[in-house]
């Protein structure tokens, strides 16, 4: 019954040039992030925060939607406008985090499962009634000397496809997370195995689930060196076996993919987008953004906890929506940093 309005949605969340904000973090990540700046993680100054990123003027021009937490979509701007009423009224769609984390996996040392599936049904006929038009749900594949192993795959393919299903079953789109986490001293050819066993068995339950694969939005992590790697692949590296991986692994049917930046730079994570849209790249799918730190560590910086410094925040903000922009058509150059200051 939902068909014509996910198709919609998922088309309108993957529109050329633009791109998903990430402001979903959960009370204690945003209570780290606001310990970098010295302020207060409080009711307030988390809505005061989100009011930043979310009214900027404009910013639909590089922003499709943002991904919010159960708290930011309950609130308002400053004129009391609900968040999720006014980014629809400025062109963006209010997504929502439904997972409620990642815990250990039983029987498997060092592998974690994300969770939340109990009463989601009932959650998301809630979230939707709130303004929400798409979801996302955030599964972790850690790498290390004998993991992940496939049952630590499976379980989280598993549940990435039941939330799906869910999903669309209330005409909600799901974006379909599945990080394989940048820590570590691996190669970027064990990053590639990783992700590559990770996606198809996401695929192989979706399929398996009736998840419709047209009406989702698959958010991925690139195939990157591990942090603490000797070697660090080339920008131009990254680009190359991260599009081979999708493309051996992801079918045409879905609508779009939009990266998660994973720890890398804001620069960093601009360019190795850059660099896979270049040259006019012909794949079945549209390759996006969906940033959290890489687009809001500059504003965050500016703003300081300081309703006078809103302005800087929001200019810093745009600009990197602006990079990832181009970036979607392969036009991203360094020279680009420049026009902020």
């Amino acid at each position: 019954m939902f068909e014509r309005e996910l198709a919609a949605t998922a088309a309108a969340m993957v529109a050329p040039g633009k791109g998903i904000l990430a402001i979903d973090e959960s009370g204690a990540t945003i209570k780290k992030r606001f310990d970098t700046i010295g302020v207060e993680s409080s009711t307030e100054s988390r809505r005061a925060y989100r009011d930043l990123l979310i009214t900027p003027n404009g910013l639909s021009q590089y922003i499709s939607g943002m991904i919010l937490y159960d708290e930011t979509l309950r609130q308002a701007t400053a004129d009391g406008v609900p968040f999720a009423e006014f980014m629809k009224k400025n062109g963006m769609l209010a997504g929502i985090k439904v997972d409620s984390g990642s815990k250990e996996l039983a029987g498997a040392s060092g592998e974690q499962v994300t969770e939340g599936l109990d009463g989601l049904r009932e959650r998301l006929v809630e979230y939707k009634k709130l303004g929400a038009s798409f979801a996302k749900w955030r599964a972790v594949i850690n790498i290390g000397a004998d993991i992940p192993s496939s049952y630590g795959i499976a379980a989280n393919a598993h549940a990435l496809a039941r939330y799906a299903a869910l999903c669309q079953e209330a005409g909600i789109v799901p974006i379909v997370e599945p990080e394989v986490i940048m820590d570590g001293s691996h190669t970027i050819e064990r990053c590639y195995d990783v992700t590559e066993r990770t996606l198809h068995a996401l695929f192989e339950a979706i399929y398996a689930q009736r998840v419709r694969t047209e009406h989702l939005v698959l958010k991925a992590s690139m195939v990157i060196s591990g942090k603490s790697c000797a070697t660090q692949a080339s920008v131009q590296e990254v680009a190359d076996a991260t599009v081979l991986c999708l493309t051996r692994t992801v079918p045409a049917s879905v609508p779009g993919i939009v990266f998660l930046s994973g720890g890398q730079s804001d620069e960093l994570a601009t360019a190795h987008l850059s660099a896979m849209n270049a040259d006019g790249a012909k794949l079945p799918w549209p390759l996006s953004f969906s940033y959290g730190r890489a687009l809001q560590a500059p504003a965050l910086k500016a703003w300081k906890g300081q309703t006078a410094n809103v302005a800087a925040a929001q200019k810093a903000l745009m600009h990197r929506a602006k990079c990832n922009s181009a970036a979607c058509f392969g036009k991203y150059s360094a020279a680009m940093e420049k026009e902020v200051a």
